[in-house]
């Protein structure tokens, strides 16, 4: 059994050669840095390091839990996370078909160009224009309601209109680019379905129906997994660039709050419960999300 080992290793020891590079970058990136998360269960002292710092059990977990904003940050995470999933997801389905039913060359590739191009824009550049365009004096937005003779509104100081802008900048940016990957699962399928059911005389909208949507439905439901998976991580940087005191009611996250507690004002084990709460609810909906796929479709991640 060694020895028939050693002859698989010598003949195939290109690709053990190439998968060293990815597992290296795992065990350095992925998994030494999880010897820090003890830190959420220790009062965490930089002078002391981490294995010196005394044991504080699950100290900063019942503080989290019993500060009087766990309700707001954990509603305020949900929401923008099922807009997202709710709004976003299915726009690049849409757009995929969209662009895979146009006929013509040259619209499509312009339709797929135009749809990529915000996608390479910083996150910076899309809350600048954010805050450009709706600006309550200078604004596109308000110009145009001033013009159908409306009051101006000040759209990034009200806590209603956060959560519709954070997810309506979100799929402008990234329905192009995620489009790509269902484009890709389009072309997979056999170009002679589509010529059978217009023999049979289909339309174009059963076609999308009955061969284009169960064609790429395991790409669908794989991604809405991972989707679910990551239910917690929305987008760290948008949302602290589009915050501010007037909308922090509806913008303030898991995610922002870890940066302002561990990073600003130093409190590492307190922001490093909350990111291990944070990483454990991930994980959990990702359990659930698989098993819940694997028992009503032929498609899970494992």
């Amino acid at each position: 059994m060694a020895s028939t080992k050693k002859k698989a290793f010598r003949k195939h020891w290109e690709y053990y050669l190439l998968l060293l590079l990815p597992v290296a970058w795992y065990v350095i990136f992925q998994y030494l840095p999880m010897y820090g998360v003890q830190i959420a269960f220790k009062d965490f002292n930089p002078v002391k390091g981490i294995s010196g710092s005394p044991w504080a059990g699950l100290k900063h977990f019942q503080d989290f839990f019993d500060a009087y904003y766990f309700s707001r940050l954990i509603t305020n995470t949900i929401l923008l996370s099922l807009y997202n999933i709710i709004f976003a997801f299915p726009v690049p389905i849409m757009l995929a078909i969209l662009i895979n039913e146009i006929r013509g060359n040259v619209m499509k590739k312009l339709l797929q160009n135009v749809t990529y191009i915000p996608h390479f824009l910083s996150v910076v550049v899309v809350t600048g224009m954010i805050y450009t365009f709706l600006h309550p004096d200078t604004g596109v937005v308000n110009n145009i309601i001033k013009w159908f003779g409306l009051e101006p509104f000040a759209f990034m100081q009200s806590p209603e209109w956060f959560r519709t802008i954070f997810v309506t900048s979100g799929i402008w940016q990234e329905a192009g680019w995620s489009a790509i990957i269902f484009l890709a699962a389009l072309a997979g399928i056999n170009p002679s379905l589509y010529e059978a059911a217009k023999i049979d005389g289909a339309s174009r909208w059963q076609r999308i129906r009955y061969i284009s949507l169960p064609g790429i439905m395991p790409t669908i439901i794989i991604l809405l997994i991972l989707r679910i998976g990551h239910v917690m991580d929305i987008g760290f940087e948008k949302a602290l660039l589009l915050q501010n005191s007037l909308n922090a009611e509806s913008s303030d996250i898991i995610q922002t709050f870890i940066y302002q507690t561990g990073i600003q004002k130093g409190r590492y084990s307190f922001s490093a419960a909350i990111g291990l709460f944070n990483s454990v609810i991930n994980f959990v909906m990702l359990i659930v999300a698989n098993y819940i796929a694997r028992k009503k479709s032929d498609t899970s991640l494992w």
